[in-house]
């Protein structure tokens, strides 16, 4: 554009001259904890993306140069990716162009694309540099030492544990002040999967020595502490898994039960007993699989965490409140959404019944001996939960029946899922995808449908779960029918709210005719 500044006139420039704009482009100021998939989808819409990768930063947020298929693709994501939103950070795109772009030296991405999930520069010669990577979950090791060993780990003003520290360029938190007077203490070690397990064994070393000079006779095992979230799946089907894990390292492994947990202490331990060398190696292993767990669970949330209106996702448990949990900008985005959808003060959120669909054989799981874990999860959810009888003697699968708020219906439904993941009812790779049926009001069907299943084909694509509303559906004594949601927790979730969101506005609308018609008439809006 032009402009006069002191009677002259000014040329402004785009920072990249027309000639030298091009189908490359770097996109700056990325959330850290932003999945692939959310950035993938997020670009795709502009056009097809030949090449995306991440270059190395000092910064905490992340770069990458995305290459379009052609150079009107790559003008229209600069227009609208340029301060484009995104869990609270804003985008800042610019061209690369052409020339530099191919001046530019091969090595300028030794790492390839980077998880975003690290803090700062990946190392260099890590593990499967020049593929693309998962992202890196900052899942902690926390360890729990025998409290007279604290001071030898901390040493003398701090000394041992600085070297520690930058050595496994980590952060060490040793829980001091935790539980006064007890026998043991947490430490959480937070680094990547080799600084956690150079630092576990350099602790090890330093209470074996201890331990020498103090002669303390005592054997001190190897404990780390985990969500119970992922402990299920670490013991594996008939405890194979963690069978496999004592045969290869030659340790012996023993995991506290289950009555020990309380909602504010959902951590269990896990008591690995051998040599330094064999316990350090079990580590490696317990943590592999913890961390894939939990990668697995945050993968889904995350695509649909920034979605999710009106709940709070901490609230579910699912994560240690020792990791990052969820990741704080969906937090930030999912706690203000919920703050902007939820009602009034002072009016309590409706209440929903939803049917969830599990099979047959989890049953027992779910109740728990003599129905202890559906009282529990009935008290932490705040719902009200039963299993319907079943339909026939072949039955494959069995309703839940679920009714409370939505916070509610989150909890309950969650925790479900997370149990019949735990239990093994799914494979280790293999998503725990359910079907949950709501009713709806007949009048209202349409509505979910849309024109043409325009709403319904909507609610597919933004959620990723299937809605089938089936047709010929008679409807119930309470003038209802029924809705089917098929998809793994957070779609469901998801297509649950937005279909209640459908609800909640077509009740608005007959209160507004029934006040309207009750009233004076009202011209009609144009």
């Amino acid at each position: 554009g032009k402009v006069e500044l002191h009677g002259k006139l000014i040329e402004v420039e785009h920072s990249v001259p027309k000639r030298q704009r091009s189908r490359k482009l770097q996109i700056r100021n990325i959330p850290p904890h932003l999945q692939w998939e959310v950035l993938d989808s997020l670009l795709a819409q502009y056009g097809t993306v030949e090449n995306c990768e991440q270059v190395n930063t000092d910064t905490e947020t992340a770069v990458v140069n995305v290459t379009y298929g052609n150079k009107d693709q790559a003008r229209q994501a600069i227009e609208k990716l340029n301060g484009f939103q995104l869990e609270n950070y804003s985008l800042k795109v610019a061209y690369i162009p052409d020339e530099m772009a191919a001046q530019q030296p091969p090595q300028q991405h030794p790492q390839g694309r980077r998880g975003f999930g690290q803090r700062g520069p990946p190392r260099q010669g890590s593990p499967g540099a020049t593929t693309r990577q998962k992202p890196q979950s900052d899942v902690p090791l926390r360890m729990l030492v025998p409290t007279q060993f604290v001071g030898a780990i901390i040493g003398k003003e701090g000394a041992t544990i600085r070297n520690i520290t930058k050595q496994t360029q980590s952060k060490i938190d040793i829980h001091r002040k935790e539980n006064a007077g007890a026998a043991e203490k947490p430490i959480t070690i937070h680094s990547t999967p080799e600084g956690c397990s150079t630092a576990c064994k350099i602790i090890m070393e330093i209470m074996q020595k201890e331990a020498q000079d103090t002669k303390f006779t005592e054997e001190i095992p190897l404990k780390i502490l985990a969500h119970n979230n992922f402990v299920g799946r670490l013991i594996g089907k008939e405890g194979r898994n963690l069978k496999k894990i004592e045969q290869d390292t030659d340790t012996k492994i023993t995991i506290s039960p289950l009555q020990d947990l309380t909602l504010y202490n959902p951590e269990r331990t896990i008591t690995v007993k051998g040599s330094i060398e064999t316990c350090a190696k079990a580590e490696e292993e317990i943590m592999k699989k913890i961390r894939e767990s939990y990668e697995n669970d945050i993968a889904a949330m995350n695509l649909q965490a920034h979605l999710i209106p009106g709940l709070n996702l901490n609230a579910l448990g699912l994560f240690p409140p020792s990791s990052s949990g969820i990741p704080p900008p969906a937090v930030s985005v999912a706690s203000a959404a919920a703050a902007a959808s939820y009602p009034p003060f002072g009016q309590q959120p409706e209440s929903e019944t939803v049917h969830l669909f599990i099979p047959a054989l989890a049953v027992g799981a779910i109740i728990g001996k003599q129905g202890q874990h559906i009282k529990q999860l009935s008290r932490f959810a705040g719902a009200s939960i039963k299993i319907a009888p079943a339909e026939g003697p072949d039955a494959k699968l069995r309703m839940v029946i679920i009714t409370g708020p939505p916070e509610a219906q989150f909890k309950a439904q969650g925790r479900i899922y997370g149990k019949l993941k735990e239990e093994n009812f799914f494979g280790p790779k293999e998503e725990v995808k359910l079907e949950a049926h709501i009713k709806v009001p007949s009048y209202a069907a349409g509505r979910v449908i849309g024109k043409g299943g325009k709403t319904v084909n909507e609610l597919q694509n933004l959620t990723s779960a299937e809605v089938v509303v089936p047709r010929d559906q008679t409807p119930d004594e309470n003038d209802q029918v029924v809705v089917k949601i098929t998809g793994h927790f957070y779609a469901c979730q998801l297509a649950q709210r937005k279909i209640q969101e459908i609800l909640a506005q077509v009740r608005r609308q007959q209160q507004q005719q029934k006040t309207l018609q009750s009233g004076q008439p009202q011209p009609r809006r144009k």
